[in-house]
């Protein structure tokens, strides 16, 4: 059963899939739906997505982040386009735009993934704020996506290794944005103890 959406703060969530080949139709893009799929099942609040398909052009993507950040997105996750390869420009855009860069974020993601494959050291994912708004670069793969929000857990399901979305509800608080919040179930959020705003009655 759902709950009523007033007990929660509306948020909108830009994302970005980044691929020269989906954005011109030569395979289905997978970005996208698992971004959505994932931030619907592991927030409480009301969400309304800003979704945009864009081939790897730095100014192109550029413009889009900016375009979303002005449109009211408190948050922007990206996919695709952090490798070396010389079409792989998503941090450079990124960083572009940025106001503040946020390092902490693409180390988590980087840990995350070497749990898996050495090649993740390969990987170039950058999170910056501009103006109210935070923006990170996701991996290009649906599973890969989902782990690195959610982080690594055993076979009990304890945490293991913290996913780099435990953060994001706070870092969105301390820049201005919405009150978001997480179910446990799928990444439990941390917030300071003074931070932790009381739950709403319906």
């Amino acid at each position: 059963m759902s709950e009523p959406s007033a007990l929660h703060d509306p948020v909108k969530i830009g994302i970005v899939s980044i691929s020269d080949r989906a954005s011109s139709g030569v395979y289905e893009d997978k970005g996208l739906p698992a971004l959505q799929d994932w931030l619907t099942r592991a927030l409480h609040n009301p969400i309304t997505f800003e979704s945009r398909l864009i081939p790897d052009e730095q100014e192109g993507i550029s413009a889009a982040l900016i375009e979303l950040v002005n449109a009211g997105c408190c948050l922007v996750l990206t996919t695709g386009g952090t490798g070396p390869a010389l079409r792989d420009v998503t941090p450079e855009a990124t960083l572009a735009v940025a106001h503040k860069e946020m390092p902490g974020f693409g180390e988590q993601m980087r840990q995350i993934s070497l749990k898996f494959v050495p090649t993740a050291i390969l990987s170039r994912q950058v999170a910056v704020v501009r103006d109210q708004s935070l923006i990170i670069n996701l991996p290009g793969q649906p599973k890969a996506i989902a782990e690195t929000l959610e982080g690594l857990k055993d076979a009990d399901g304890k945490q293991v290794v913290p996913g780099i979305f435990a953060a994001v509800p706070y870092c969105v608080d301390l820049i201005g944005g919405p009150y978001i919040e997480a179910r446990d179930e799928v990444c439990k959020a941390f917030r300071p103890k003074n931070a932790v705003r009381a739950p709403r009655s319906a």
